[in-house]
């Protein structure tokens, strides 16, 4: 088989890193995990599970996950986020693939959960996240917020990430303050304006996608729940991104 060196970047994660670990080593002879400053025991629990840990202040999330890429000892590259796992099929395929055209990059199917429940409406299911890739071609876009794999070519496998996205629906709105606050601070880093009207047209624009174009509207609970926590998520960004630049003017008055 092929040598692949796996790669996670990590901030307190705790909870969820030596899983990730150990699910990488099924297919790689190598992980590394990018630590931004974990206060919890996320370093020594990925140290202990067999990882080499690199140290780096975040750098938005394409840059984060493109740090250690360099540094990795096998050209083929595959990226987990520390709340992930490669289901049975997924390693199967892996361990099947000859690896031997560095323009093709592969792309899975990732089951999202909440808790125990996998949740597949309104665009939950298969949401394909490319994450396999020779680093010689292929790799993550510098952007700072929801970076994807840029590539030649991407091969479609239908095999499956699971993605243990939020532990209960508490979790669920916990992960929208974190997120909608990294998101905001990815938008005001590359310049964009903050605008009144952004927070609800965004919200609006993400309620009719998840419920009319998604079809959330025909799938139940679920449906109704991914439409509104997305649109709260977009209003909370933009919102916040607004209130970045309010602060700034703030200090900048005060200064």
């Amino acid at each position: 088989m092929t040598p692949i060196t796996g790669i996670i970047i990590t901030l307190n994660e705790a909870d969820n890193v030596a899983d990730c670990i150990a699910s990488l080593q099924r297919v790689c002879e190598e992980v590394i995990v990018v630590d931004s400053g974990s206060k919890d025991d996320t370093v020594s629990l990925a140290e202990a599970a067999g990882a080499r840990v690199i140290h780096q202040s975040y750098l938005g999330d394409g840059p984060q996950k493109a740090f250690a890429v360099p540094q990795a000892q096998h050209d083929w590259i595959l990226a987990l986020d520390a709340d992930e796992r490669l289901d049975d099929d997924a390693v199967t395929a892996i361990q099947g693939l000859t690896l031997d055209d560095p323009r093709q990059a592969y792309r899975f199917r990732r089951r999202n959960f909440a808790g125990n429940h996998w949740i597949r409406a309104a665009g939950f299911y298969p949401d394909p996240v490319t994450r396999l890739y020779n680093r010689t071609t292929s790799g993550y876009l510098p952007k700072k917020a929801h970076s994807s794999v840029q590539a030649p070519s991407v091969v479609d496998l239908d095999v499956h990430i699971r993605h243990f996205t939020y532990r209960d629906l508490s979790h669920w709105i916990t992960r929208i303050d974190q997120l909608s606050s990294r998101d905001a601070w990815a938008m005001k880093e590359r310049g964009k304006p903050p605008s009144r009207y952004r927070p609800v047209l965004h919200a609006l624009s993400a309620t009719l996608r998840k419920l009319i174009l998604k079809g959330g509207i025909f799938q139940g609970p679920d449906g109704f729940t991914v439409a509104m926590t997305t649109a709260f998520h977009a209003y909370m960004k933009y919102a916040k991104l607004n209130e970045l630049h309010e602060n700034e003017r703030a200090n900048s008055d005060d200064a």
